[in-house]
């Protein structure tokens, strides 16, 4: 298999001979101070050590050992969790995070590259990251003040991790079937209770918390998709001075094996009593969702292309490599 080099010719030509960005950004009040053409270079740059050096080299072995699990413990394959705290040390976390609570606040066009690149590199690890992007846009988007300074800085810096908690085993892609339910408590919060499936990145051992955006019904709900609510439910609860608190009966009950992404925790979730907080408005959680679930699709594309890169310097190297037949000449 042939080593991962990153196309950064070839996003430099998209990025600035295509699409022109860096003359776009230049119109944008909120981008042109923020990013220029030199900016984007070192970015793509540094990313591209980062995915060369550290992550594509666990590709193969990540694959091949997958997660580990072990009454209710996930741990990831060898070298997951140092290349992760490397990816941490780097402040990719923090990309295309909002400015005001600790992120870069670089534009799409450039953490799609960045994207494309963890997913060339191997895609497993990429999920992990990748989930916790979309679930800090959707609390920026839809939470309030107070749970955004709570959440969104520890996310950007990478010490806490974030998941999408959608489907349940007897649900599939009907959401307005869900019996997670939360039950309002005088303080403000929930009580979340439910088993949820297929939940990436929803145990591991990479980060200190992970932040799960769950969706419910409260007990008078409207039936269908019109009484789902979203929630924050944290692994371990929050104490006021934003230091990690009390186990929050989050647990993971088992995890899935996907062809390809052995190396990624997909988990099945148990939320016992487990206390929660509501991310907009009641009956509107799956508004509020959508945000991170389009973010996601987004991101299934760039797997594409990531995985299309990769495959083509493979079969790229075994061309050269493969000789057969005779030569023009004879």
């Amino acid at each position: 298999m042939a080593d991962y080099q990153v196309p950064l010719k070839d996003m430099s030509f998209v990025l600035f001979d295509v699409f022109k960005a860096d003359e776009l950004w230049q119109t944008l009040p909120a981008l042109a101070e923020n990013v220029d053409r030199e900016t984007a270079d070192a970015i793509l740059q540094e990313c591209a050590k980062i995915a060369e050096q550290e992550i594509a080299p666990l590709s193969r072995q990540g694959d091949e050992t997958g997660v580990s699990f072990d009454n209710g413990k996930v741990t990831t394959a060898p070298g997951y969790k140092e290349a992760f705290n490397t990816y941490v040390e780097g402040g990719w976390p923090s990309l295309g995070g909002s400015t005001e609570y600790g992120g870069m606040g670089m534009p799409k066009v450039i953490t799609a590259f960045h994207e494309e690149m963890l997913c060339s590199a191997d895609i497993a690890f990429s999920l992990y990251p990748g989930l916790s992007a979309g679930a800090a846009l959707s609390i920026v988007k839809h939470a309030s003040e107070d749970l955004k300074q709570r959440y969104l800085t520890r996310m950007y810096a990478g010490e806490w991790n974030g998941s999408m908690c959608l489907t349940e085993s007897h649900a599939g892609t009907d959401l307005g079937m869900i019996r997670t339910k939360a039950i309002p408590q005088e303080d403000g919060s929930y009580k979340v209770t439910g088993n949820k499936i297929f939940i990436t990145a929803g145990e591991h051992d990479l980060t200190e918390n992970i932040v799960h955006l769950v969706l419910a019904k409260l007990p008078d709900a409207p039936a269908g998709p019109r009484g789902i609510s979203l929630f924050i439910v944290p692994k371990y609860k929050v104490n006021d001075d934003e230091s990690i608190g009390d186990f929050n009966h989050v647990s993971c009950g088992s995890i899935e094996h996907k062809m390809g992404i052995n190396a990624s925790a997909t988990c099945v979730m148990n939320f016992d009593d487990s206390e929660g907080y509501l991310v907009g408005e009641v009956n509107k959680g799956l508004n509020c969702m959508f945000t991170m679930m389009n973010f996601e699709r987004i991101g299934v594309g760039i797997q594409g292309i990531g995985a299309a890169v990769r495959s083509y310097q493979n079969a790229l190297e075994y061309a050269k490599d493969r000789l057969q037949s005779r030569s023009a000449t004879g």
